[in-house]
């Protein structure tokens, strides 16, 4: 059956890429992708797919093999375009101002279409039901993975394991790459205001300096990590934004934090949360001054299921070969697939679409991303694969 999925994935190569370009034209922002939903809608429905609207726009449709109910294994893409000016000179470059699909959430969707289409031309040759999750919000907390969970994605029926890939501009096109256990991390947003008292800078003794007792709070907040995380436990907290003062001789009143906190273990995570708390009201009040924080609860770390990557590995090597399938490396990066594998067993691949020949090595979320759309059609092929030979 693998060469007719193949076979198909070729045939419909052609199609996958124009489904990537007119996505890849019409970029939408979270939670904003309704023309993307429509497109992917009126794709669906052209195969003879039924669809249903979730969380706005989320698109869900189901695809009936042959004894449908022996299982139902669940494939997801995810839609949602970045914050970001494209800056590749390309035919079907973003047409919207300041906003292009950086991240390959086009890839992802048309490839998710492009299996859809395989499995309903050899819904007759396998068995079971797969549901086909098109996802709006993946780059914006709280991740529209939550929200479609909440409106009961995984319910009434449970699937028995769910699929997703992302596409790595460190493999070459053609190539895949698989990981059991943990393989990305927890995603936290961290905010703190530090309230202090201004005044002239030539008399900081009738201050209270929110800048000094911020660079005295970044310090004691990368002990936590160096000081009360395991060293192999993979962990990094960043601040990455410091807002305060506007001129040489005033010091402000307050001094305004970012940043953002990983981590591959669920219970340290939440340790560091009530550390990061412990830490910033006590430097704060130490220096005479007040802190408020808030840490905005993020994606969970991403754990592929053992069981389920045990089956998938093999199923990969017999469509790609061995020589194409390799080892993902652990990222501190994050995912809400996060969620959806939090719930039932998951497994999140990597499609290779780099393409040094062709200059295709930027990485994703800069503005010259791009990727080799040769890679579309073997990804359409694995995800409809994968789709229809897991056994639960």
């Amino acid at each position: 059956m693998q060469d007719q999925f193949l076979q198909l994935a070729h045939q419909f190569a052609a199609d996958i890429i124009a489904y990537r370009r007119q996505l890849h034209a019409h970029p939408e922002l979270s939670y904003q992708e309704f023309e993307t939903a429509a497109f992917v809608k009126a794709t669906l429905h052209s195969f003879g797919i039924a669809t249903q609207t979730m969380a706005t726009t989320g698109v869900i449709g189901y695809i009936q093999g042959k004894n449908p109910q022996k299982k139902l294994i669940a494939l997801r893409a995810d839609m949602d375009a970045l914050p970001i000016q494209e800056e590749n000179d390309l035919p079907y470059r973003s047409t919207k101002e300041g906003i292009m699909h950086a991240c390959g959430h086009d890839v992802h969707t048309s490839c998710l279409l492009g299996a859809a289409r395989i499995l309903q031309e050899t819904r007759s040759q396998w068995e079971g039901t797969v549901k086909l999750i098109f996802q709006p919000g993946e780059e914006k907390n709280p991740g529209g993975a939550s929200l479609l969970i909440k409106e009961g994605v995984l319910d009434s029926p449970t699937p028995q394991a769910i699929v997703a890939l992302h596409v790595s501009t460190v493999l070459e096109t053609g190539k895949f790459s698989f990981r059991a256990g943990k393989v990305m991390a927890s995603a936290d947003e961290i905010y703190i205001t530090i309230k202090g008292k201004g005044g002239h800078a030539a008399s900081p003794h009738l201050a209270t300096d929110p800048i000094l007792i911020s660079a005295h709070l970044i310090t004691a907040l990368q002990q936590l990590i160096s000081r009360h995380n395991d060293p192999f436990n993979p962990s990094v907290l960043s601040i990455t934004s410091i807002q305060g003062g506007n001129t040489t001789n005033v010091i402000p009143d307050k001094v305004e934090l970012m940043g953002t906190f990983r981590a591959m273990n669920e219970e340290w995570r939440y340790k560091a949360h009530q550390l990061i708390q412990q830490v910033t009201h006590q430097v704060a009040a130490s220096m005479g001054a007040e802190a408020l924080l808030h840490i905005d609860i993020g994606y969970p770390c991403v754990h592929n299921d053992e069981k389920l990557h045990q089956q998938v590995v093999p199923l990969a090597v017999q469509l790609a070969g061995e020589k194409n399938i390799s080892e993902t490396e652990v990222r501190m990066g994050a995912e809400d697939f996060g969620f959806y594998a939090q719930r039932i067993p998951g497994c999140f691949f990597r499609l290779g679409v780099m393409n040094r020949s062709l200059g295709i090595t930027h990485g994703v979320h800069t503005s010259r991303f791009q990727v080799d759309e040769d890679a579309l059609a073997p990804g359409a092929a694995m995800m409809a694969w994968l789709g229809a030979c897991i056994e639960p």
